[in-house]
């Protein structure tokens, strides 16, 4: 296990130093500035062609395509994979790591990750295509093969997709939800992990249709659960809110020392963890939600982009965001202990336990209400990667090799409630930055289609 920690930490540094995060930023100004800063400019004509029409139209929600999903639960199937426990445990270990200025970088990195995801969605249903069995077949490894004439890219994409189905989609939302069920209700992560191996093996062995049907379902309920839990947080808290809001504006750009000799957090420390927890949380340049967007019925690349800012926007600007100032507000947080720690080499109070103590200075047990979010996050996460792995799975060694990888994926959860938590964490981030290395490098070279799309659409519509 040492040997593992010290490969990772290798890999970490190198994937998450500043070129990487410069390359992050960079793609998502890139669209946005081309694009005439589409998420903002036109946030009518987005929200209206997503949220709007689901209420309008009722073909957004329901298909009669036999192989294909709707606009609302390839979105929904999206959102799952990516509203997990890093809206959560990801958000708390943020700030222990990196301070409260660590949000508004998460901030930055999903604003301008929303035309991030926009560009990767657009190109999955520019380059889907159906296979024999009349089902769509997309994602960031079939826009790279297609759209750059690159294979050898493509399938280094498709091998590190599955590597971080394993990690980020699989271990670290076992992990987060075994170490909550054990501290909340004294659950033996053994137990959670029989438990749920069984129930996402219910899920995903009945293919894309039922992993559809399921988060259509749980994930607006999932949501609106959490948020409940939140909202009765800082009504209670109201006073405290605009401090903690100051607070996050503030320590994003202090460089280092704070006020009688005691060291802060700095703006690169603050960076660092907050763009690489923010792509963590949204996933936007990791290529991974194609998957399923490209699965929709719908005929505009431009509408499923779309979708992609509502679930950038949902998942960073609204869950996380919640979670920050639920913990920040309550007093719970205590920034200069967690330095010390640091400093000493004390492993600090993990993310769940935070986030645990923050909602029970306000809701009775609010431990457990934390840990029956995290179950649900974390289920909604595991079900949705569950289907980007299994896509890759196929691109890789064919349609037969799907079944085997769910196979092997549900076991690795049991192996994911067993490790330590920031190990989990580690190895999940490194996975997401090797993904994104040949996503981001498609993105940049098939720029231009998005920005002629774009236009074109937004032309139409005037």
């Amino acid at each position: 296990m040492e040997y593992v920690k010290e490969i990772n930490a290798v890999v970490n540094r190198f994937i998450w130093g500043r070129g990487m995060l410069a390359v992050f930023l960079f793609v998502g100004v890139m669209f946005t500035v081309r694009t005439g800063f589409f998420q903002f400019t036109k946030v009518r004509i987005w929200l209206g062609k997503t949220m709007g029409e689901m209420f309008r139209d009722r073909r957004v929600r329901r298909t009669e395509e036999e192989h294909s999903i709707s606009q609302f639960q390839s979105f929904c199937t999206a959102l799952a994979a990516t509203l997990g426990t890093g809206n959560i445990t990801g958000v708390a270990a943020a700030l222990i790591a990196g301070g409260p200025g660590a949000i508004f970088w998460m901030w930055v990195s999903a604003f301008l990750g929303m035309m991030t995801i926009y560009a990767e969605n657009l190109l999955g249903i520019r380059y889907r295509y159906k296979n024999r069995k009349g089902e769509w077949v997309g994602g960031a490894m079939v826009y790279i093969e297609r759209g750059l004439g690159c294979k050898w890219l493509a399938v280094l994409f498709a091998v590190f997709c599955i590597f971080a189905s394993f990690g980020m989609g699989n271990m670290t939302q076992a992990n987060s939800m075994a170490s909550g069920l054990k501290e909340s209700l004294s659950i033996p992560p053994f137990i959670t992990g029989a438990v749920v191996t069984l129930v996402v093996a219910a899920v995903i062995l009945g293919g894309v249709k039922r992993i559809a049907a399921v988060t259509e379902k749980v994930v607006p309920f999932v949501a609106l659960f959490y948020m409940a839990g939140g909202m009765l947080v800082l009504i209670h808290f109201r006073a405290e809110v605009p401090g903690a809001v100051r607070m996050i504006f503030e320590e994003a750009f202090r460089m280092k020392a704070v006020g009688g000799g005691v060291i802060g957090y700095g703006i690169r420390q603050a960076m660092k963890i907050g763009i690489s927890r923010g792509v963590f949380s949204n996933e936007a340049g990791l290529g991974s939600s194609v998957m399923a967007h490209a699965a929709s019925d719908v005929k505009s690349p431009a509408i499923q982009g779309m979708w992609g800012i509502l679930e950038v926007f949902i998942d960073t600007i609204v869950v996380c965001t919640m979670t920050a100032l639920v913990i920040l507000s309550s007093g719970v947080y205590k920034p200069q202990v967690y330095l010390s720690n640091m400093a000493r080499g004390i492993e600090n109070v993990d993310g769940t336990t935070l986030t645990g103590e923050a909602f029970s200075t306000v809701i009775p047990f609010g431990d457990k209400f934390l840990a029956i979010s995290i179950v649900l996050f974390a289920f909604a996460t595991m079900v949705g990667w569950a289907y980007f792995g299994e896509r890759t799975a196929a691109y890789l060694f064919g349609e037969k090799s799907a079944f085997l990888y769910k196979m092997v994926y549900v076991l690795m959860i049991l192996l994911g409630c067993m490790m330590t938590p920031h190990l989990a964490w580690e190895v999940a981030d490194t996975f997401n930055g090797l993904m994104a290395l040949p996503n981001m490098t498609a993105l940049i070279l098939l720029s231009g289609e998005v920005v002629y799309i774009t236009k074109g659409y937004i032309k139409n519509k005037q």
